[in-house]
């Protein structure tokens, strides 16, 4: 017998004890026969392959404390390597400037600082695209960048290019279309800007835009073109230039959400009077409701900004002959409803509040003071005109 044998045989003594059956003990019972050496064998083979699953499951713990050291480590790796590649970058090719030569540079709306760069370098105007996004982060001027056309110099360091292109008054060629601009105003900086003669664009509006405009325009660009900045400069024609503006003035009004047809002209009508009678957005919606409220009781709008629209004036050229003058369809003061036309290329804004005009009864409101824009509202005619004696005091000091 084996020394496991043994083992066995002994530990199976001792159960018999434990339970009280072994024989002289309890002589009701029977001895029970000692186990078998097969019995014996697979118990011992059950113990090793106890032993061996602690020894796979440590192995096992081993191999996953490895892996994630391993994890740890590459992130490390990979950390270091960009820190590496920082520095790499504050090393970045440069010329010491201040460069020679004329060169024109344009930099396109939307265009990132790599995209810049990148073509920076392709006119041999820095010596790496890495540089120059360099100079500009180091600089803090990341949101900065100024489009338009730019006066520059070949093999130049890369600061004074980046000053140069965050500095919107060395910006050439971008047309600026602002919130409550005319479009006259419009058409004619753009013919300045693109070196097209004025006569292209008139004609075009005198064909009523055709091939252009929407319907619902009726043949006019006023209130059609979309503010914001293009570059005119390298445009071909009067008629790319006007394209643009309209195209992106309809994408802005379907972002917006503004109702299609007929309604989508209104709402443009109402904002650009919004924009014509103050100068804050926090007055937008209660000129919007004054508006749907004098229409609602079919009394003139009696908005001078409208007056002075249908006399190519601003408001504070007007004078008594316009304001009583019955001929003019836009002289808002005699006229009821609408204007033909828009008065004005909107901002998002203005026509926001033209669409939801905040809850109120006002019939009235007065400017009292163009320098703060401070405007006061009301539904009595006795009061509005107490505000029209404060505007007067204002003015006669200003």
């Amino acid at each position: 017998m084996t020394d496991d044998d043994m083992q066995d045989f002994f530990a199976e003594k001792a159960q018999w004890v434990g339970r009280g059956d072994e024989p002289g003990l309890n002589p009701a019972v029977p001895p029970r026969p000692p186990r078998s050496r097969r019995e014996m064998r697979k118990k011992r083979r059950k113990r090793q392959r106890s032993k061996w699953l602690k020894i796979v499951m440590t192995v096992i713990l081993v191999v996953c404390v490895a892996v994630v050291g391993w994890f740890v480590y590459s992130g490390v790796s990979t950390a270091r390597s960009k820190m590496q590649s920082q520095v790499q970058r504050t090393q970045a090719a440069d010329y010491p400037g201040p460069g020679s030569g004329n060169v024109e540079f344009t930099v396109e709306n939307g265009q990132s600082s790599v995209d810049i760069g990148d073509n920076l370098e392709k006119q041999g105007i820095v010596k790496s695209s890495m540089a120059f996004q360099q100079a500009i982060s180091n600089a803090g001027l990341q949101d900065q960048l100024q489009p338009g056309t730019f006066e520059l110099h070949y093999r130049m360091k890369a600061d004074d290019v980046a000053k140069v292109l965050t500095d919107s008054t060395k910006a050439k060629g971008f047309l600026v279309v602002n919130p409550g601009e005319r479009s006259g105003a419009v058409i004619e900086q753009a013919s300045e800007l693109s070196g097209i003669d004025k006569s292209e664009f008139e004609a075009i509006v005198k064909n009523k835009g055709k091939g252009i405009l929407p319907a619902e325009a009726n043949g006019s660009f006023e209130g059609w073109l979309e503010p914001g900045s293009y570059n005119v400069k390298g445009k071909s024609s009067a008629s790319d230039i006007l394209k643009e503006m309209v195209q992106k003035r309809i994408k802005k009004l379907d972002q917006l959400e503004v109702p299609t047809g007929a309604k989508r002209e209104e709402i443009l009508k109402k904002a650009s009077i919004i924009e014509g009678e103050v100068n804050k957005a926090d007055y937008y919606g209660k000129v919007a409701r004054v508006i749907e409220n004098r229409l609602a009781r079919n009394m003139p709008l009696g908005m001078d900004s409208v007056v002075a629209y249908g006399n190519n004036v601003e408001p504070r050229a007007l004078t008594n002959a316009m304001l009583n003058d019955k001929k003019n369809p836009y002289n808002s003061r005699i006229q009821k409803g609408l204007p033909p036309t828009p008065i004005s290329q909107a901002g998002d804004t203005a026509i926001t509040a033209a669409m939801h005009p905040t809850e109120g009864n006002w019939l009235y409101f007065v400017t009292v003071n163009l320098d703060t824009g401070e405007t006061k509202f009301t539904d009595n005619q006795s009061e509005f005109q107490k505000y029209a004696k404060e505007y007067e005091a204002w003015e006669a000091k200003n």
